[in-house]
């Protein structure tokens, strides 16, 4: 398990669950999302000599065996049918980990800083409204069918759209990162961080917890 100075980065996979409230000793309420962390394994340590770069790989969740890519059941060997693989390339200190290690929920504890990272909620194709958050048109007279028109899109001397140019088109399922949030509670037992406010994605997305 872990057993590292408070200095080491920490990191570990979760599963995002729910959002709800939590109230603190002084009887003020936070909202807070709930992070389900399976047991992960260390399947790979990435040193500076042989890979070009230091970095951890850890798995977790389960799956069938006949569902995993032959290289993969090579590479977990006896280690388990693992469902989620990510690797945490090293920023501060690093830890002293070995292949097989194990983690789980008591890497955090109440009162630390964490990034979260997630695949954003997909919402397909969308106007510029939604997507950008253009104002739209005014809805006086002689504006029937043009309140969510994304109006002149090119310049008249050029004649041509430039690259950039904001309008409609597939919004969301995106990589994001919401940073400087507060583990605010630790359930070690039932395999529980609770984090203080919204976090990327649905109910069931894989998100990775990091230390600042």
């Amino acid at each position: 398990m872990w057993g590292q100075p408070l200095s080491v980065m920490k990191f570990i996979i979760g599963i995002k669950e729910q959002m709800t409230q939590f109230f603190s000793e002084d009887g003020m309420v936070v909202p807070a999302t709930i992070i389900s962390v399976p047991t992960a394994t260390v399947t790979q340590v990435r040193t500076l000599e042989k890979d070009g770069y230091e970095a951890v790989q850890i798995a977790a969740g389960e799956r069938k065996e006949k569902n995993i890519a032959k290289p993969q059941r090579g590479h977990f060997g006896e280690k388990g049918a693992f469902r989620f693989v990510k690797e945490f390339r090293f920023t501060n200190d690093k830890p002293e980990l070995t292949v097989g290690d194990t983690l789980d929920a008591s890497v955090f504890e109440a009162g630390d800083v964490v990034n979260v990272s997630g695949i954003s909620k997909g919402k397909g194709f969308q106007g510029v409204v939604k997507r950008h958050n253009f104002s739209g048109a005014p809805t006086s007279h002689g504006h029937r069918h043009d309140t969510r028109r994304p109006g002149s899109i090119g310049a008249g001397g050029p004649q041509r759209v430039f690259k950039g140019t904001r309008m409609a088109g597939r919004t969301g399922q995106d990589r994001v990162t919401v940073k400087n949030l507060e583990v605010v509670a630790v359930d070690a037992k039932k395999g529980q961080l609770l984090v203080k406010g919204a976090l990327p994605g649905r109910r069931g997305t894989v998100v990775e917890v990091v230390s600042k």
